[in-house]
């Protein structure tokens, strides 16, 4: 991992990520388990990308009624997530497998639901993993002038409503990302301002027909099939679910009141380690609930992800336990919100204290 960038510092690995990392490599010399995910992971990775194949093809290629294409084109937009968080995301990460080619074989997956892998290793493995929350270097955080993420963030007169509008925002997000984010990105050689080293040759041909294969089936088959407006509705309907399912998990574990966010802009010395940020900008939610964990590919233990990003998300719930002994030997705060409701109400109470004059709790402010 980097440890530096643009004049920022961590503070040398001490004894908890060493300690942390002697408790995982036990478990699974104890268990005999792989790290990566094996034939759990693929089973999961069929019945997500079969539940998208059956939405889509019921709702473009049958006839269903009007009720019946609302339901599918939400069914639709979950699925989309949902091979977002179990397939494509440990594929990136590098945990799916042992074997290098099935990993990225998995990846594109992402291409395959409107991104690009590519991009999305840049922005997500390097910066933002690198660097959680941090001003200047993660992006994730980032939506521009529309919302105020972060107390680093400056403050406008339309934030002070952003705890009622960011919800229906977030249903844009995949759509802006689709289709303007990553062409942006790839034109200018750019990611929130860090070059990163842009696709060239086979990548560059391979990122373009997946695109083109995107906007095929998802947007111009269903069109050419459907040529009305109830067609264009249902397809913004399914983007604006995926959008808003995508964005909450992310917001939930990181845009939080109990989530630092430290300002990295201009160069500092952050005054910790890289995996005691990692616990500090990030928080867990709803541990208990096995349905939730199973659809969001484990990332309501997110802070066992980000320590550990190429372990697979089906060992994060053996792992959550411990992780937070470990926190609890070092004095390091280990947060989590006990339920889904829990945790969707602090991100609203979030929203409304940064749209607020002068809105920033010393947890978000401080760094770290």
């Amino acid at each position: 991992m980097t440890s530096s960038a643009a004049g920022i510092h961590y503070a040398p690995a001490g004894a908890f990520y060493a300690d942390l990392k002697r408790e995982v490599e036990g478990y699974f010399a104890r268990t005999g388990r792989s790290p990566r995910g094996g034939l759990a992971l693929g089973l999961k990775g069929l019945v997500l990308l079969g539940w998208l194949g059956a939405s889509w093809g019921l709702l473009v290629l049958g006839h269903p009624g009007a009720l019946a294409a609302v339901a599918l084109a939400v069914s639709a937009g979950l699925a989309v997530a949902g091979v977002g968080f179990d397939v494509m995301h440990d594929a990136n990460h590098g945990s799916s497998s042992g074997r290098r080619w099935v990993n990225r074989l998995l990846a594109y997956s992402l291409d395959l639901i409107g991104g690009s892998s590519y991009l999305w290793r840049q922005k997500h493995n390097v910066l933002h993993h690198t660097w959680p929350n941090v001003a200047g270097l993660d992006t994730d955080g980032d939506a521009g002038a529309s919302l105020r993420l972060a107390p680093t963030q400056p403050l406008r007169r339309p934030h002070r409503w952003q705890w009622l509008y960011a919800w229906p925002l977030y249903g844009v997000f995949a759509l802006k990302w689709w289709l303007a984010d990553d062409w942006k990105e790839l034109a200018s050689g750019r990611i929130g301002g860090h070059a990163y080293p842009r696709p060239r040759g086979g990548d560059l041909a391979l990122l373009l027909l997946c695109k083109a294969a995107f906007y095929g089936w998802a947007i111009a088959l269903p069109l050419l099939l459907h040529p009305t407006l109830a067609a264009l509705g249902l397809w913004l309907l399914a983007s604006a679910t995926a959008g808003v399912v995508l964005s909450s998990v992310f917001q939930l574990a990181h845009c939080v009141e109990d989530a630092a966010h430290p300002d990295g802009r201009g160069g500092l010395e952050l005054g910790e380690d890289w995996a005691t940020h990692q616990v500090h900008a990030t928080v867990d939610f709803a541990r208990a609930n096995r349905l939730l964990g199973w659809y969001v590919g484990g990332l309501n233990f997110q802070v066992v992800h980000h320590l550990f990003p190429q372990v697979c998300h089906v060992h994060y719930p053996a792992l959550a336990a411990m992780v937070a002994d470990t926190c609890a030997a070092h004095g390091v705060p280990y947060r989590s919100q006990p339920t889904l409701r829990a945790a969707v109400a602090a991100h609203y109470r979030y929203l409304r204290k940064l749209g607020a004059p002068g809105g920033a709790s010393p947890a978000v402010a401080a760094s770290a």
